[in-house]
């Protein structure tokens, strides 16, 4: 490849198969490995990222977006969507999306005795409100290009809160 063609590949292609994974794990409820994509990349309005969950585990707390949508791209294994006050079952295959707005909180749950791998993809709107319906906590996030100067997490009636506060 020429410098030029190295130079575009750095910045517009990540291959999931490749990529450094991190590692998250906060009992009794949360722990995967995951690659945030793009960043790094020339995408400004993508966000994505490479997901395996442990069974009986989940990557985040249920929440909803009123900003972004996601798209989720199931891999390999299964588990459960819960999505509006729902639990739906998914597996490799599967393409979730899931629209902005009070109507869809989610998140994907491991409920099989393998790890699931999915690709999660996000329009990365700014500025955002997440909710996060268990706790009846909300999350205001401002910025441009990725950076974000102004990040609150809150719980109707208090200040400013730890991201797990309240969660299992």
């Amino acid at each position: 490849m020429t410098d030029r063609a190295q130079a575009l590949a750095a910045q517009l292609i990540r291959n999931f198969h490749e990529v450094e994974l991190t590692a998250f794990k906060r009992e009794p409820l949360y722990e995967s490995r995951f690659a945030r994509l793009a960043r790094g990349t020339a995408a400004r309005k993508l966000g994505a990222s490479y997901d395996i969950v442990e069974p009986g585990k989940t990557t985040c707390p249920y929440h909803l977006h009123h900003a972004q949508e996601e798209m989720f791209i199931v891999l390999e294994g299964s588990g459960t969507l819960r999505v509006a006050g729902e639990r739906l079952p998914i597996k490799a295959g599967d393409v979730i999306f899931i629209p902005a707005g009070p109507e869809y909180p989610h998140h994907i749950i491991n409920t099989s005795d393998a790890p699931i791998k999915y690709l999660s993809i996000s329009t990365m709107e700014q500025p955002e409100i997440c909710v996060y319906p268990d706790s009846n906590k909300f999350m205001a996030e401002a910025g441009i290009g990725g950076d974000r100067p102004f990040e609150a997490l809150r719980k109707v009636g208090e200040g400013d809160l730890d991201y797990w506060h309240d969660e299992p």
